[in-house]
């Protein structure tokens, strides 16, 4: 783990790389050290049904959860969840002139006991060496 989910408001996909806003995100994660490679997992949902604020179209917003596993560190966690923040608003700071964007993450722990996890990635990697 985690699983990042960007949802988004369907209006932000003409007005930017909704591809490259994925890979900045997902490699704060990464850059961050908190998720393994194998176990990292970044998406991106558009919402076509949306209202924002007083209804402007221009406006967008982008609200990212990250799931995770249990036994981290409050500091840890906090400082990987402002990471992925800071990734969103520096891929977006072009838009927020034009388009203001409301941006939103948080953080939701999964309870490992009403999980299943099978990860055959991870046994690839290892024996290809990671890359």
């Amino acid at each position: 783990m985690p699983h990042i989910i960007i949802e988004h408001s369907a209006n932000l996909a003409a007005l930017t790389d909704m591809d490259a806003l994925v890979a900045a995100v997902h490699q704060a994660a990464l850059d961050d050290g908190l998720p393994a490679l194998d176990a990292l997992r970044t998406r991106a949902a558009p919402r076509d049904h949306y209202r924002i604020a007083d209804g402007d179209p221009a406006y967008g917003f982008v609200y990212v959860t990250a799931r995770i596993g249990p036994g981290r560190e409050p500091e840890a966690v906090q400082r990987f969840l402002t990471r992925l923040i800071d990734a969103v608003d520096e891929a977006l700071a072009p838009l927020q002139a034009d388009h203001p964007v409301a941006i939103s993450a948080e953080v939701q722990l999964i309870d490992p006991t009403m999980r299943i996890n099978r990860n055959h990635i991870r046994a690839h990697l290892a024996g290809s060496g990671g890359t």
